[in-house]
């Protein structure tokens, strides 16, 4: 590809290893794993919130969010028409990749749900609505919108995260998933004119660094506060 491909620009974003064989710095990168941990930081915060915490729900709710978001739908998301990760996989091996991360996914939620809390069973519905909708682009791109990608990639894990513990939502659960919602909405409102920059421009530029840096900073304020809560709760 050259210089200003689209091949080239996902394989020049930040959280893309620069040493190794190109095939796996592709292949890490195509986790987006700084927004996969992100991701599942949001679960992390929605469980932290609750009045008693169980540990091992929290862990496995976070596994399943990183391994349906993180893998599988990232890799629904690069077979899209203008392969954005360039052809280093197959759409059939994207597919494989996709089903081979969200069978597993899918058993745990169902464990955690039937056995601790049904309404994780609506939260868990909506969220795979959206895997499909939003990645595939499906219905016309209609749920392929910064609104519904906040809410399926911010709101909706913190209020699993809450729902995983309780079988309930609370005034707490509400302002934890707004803060879910606020924080995706910025990281992918910096996002798409990032990738725009960067596709077009090439080269880095200043602009682009400036993006660059508001997403760092939101994926760190994430985690961190992830961290906080959980240290505050280990503390306590």
């Amino acid at each position: 590809m050259g210089q200003s491909g689209v091949e080239d620009t996902r394989e020049r974003e930040w959280y893309v290893p620069k040493v190794g064989p190109r095939r796996f710095r592709l292949l890490v990168g195509l986790s987006f794993y700084p927004y996969s941990f992100m991701n599942a930081s949001y679960v992390l915060i929605g469980s932290l919130v609750a009045p008693d915490v169980h540990f091992e729900r929290m862990a496995l709710l976070a596994v399943v969010y990183l391994l349906a978001v993180g893998i599988s739908a990232h890799s629904f998301d690069a077979m899209a028409p203008n392969r954005p990760w360039g052809a280093f996989l197959s759409r059939r091996q994207l597919a494989a990749l996709a089903v081979a991360a969200l069978t597993p996914a899918l058993g745990v939620g169902l464990y955690l749900a039937l056995e601790y809390a049904p309404l994780l069973l609506l939260v868990g519905g909506l969220e795979l609505f959206f895997l499909f909708t939003y990645n595939l682009e499906l219905f016309g791109g209609m749920f392929h919108t910064d609104l519904w990608f906040a809410t399926s990639w911010g709101l909706l894990p913190v209020i699993a995260g809450f729902v995983v513990q309780t079988d309930s939502l609370s005034l707490a659960s509400v302002g934890a998933g707004l803060f879910g919602f606020f924080t995706a909405y910025v990281e992918i409102s910096a996002s798409r004119p990032y990738k725009a920059i960067k596709r077009e421009q090439g080269n880095p530029s200043p602009l682009a660094s400036k993006f660059e840096a508001i997403l760092k900073g939101v994926v760190l304020a994430v985690i961190s506060t992830a961290a906080f809560l959980l240290a505050m709760v280990l503390h306590g």
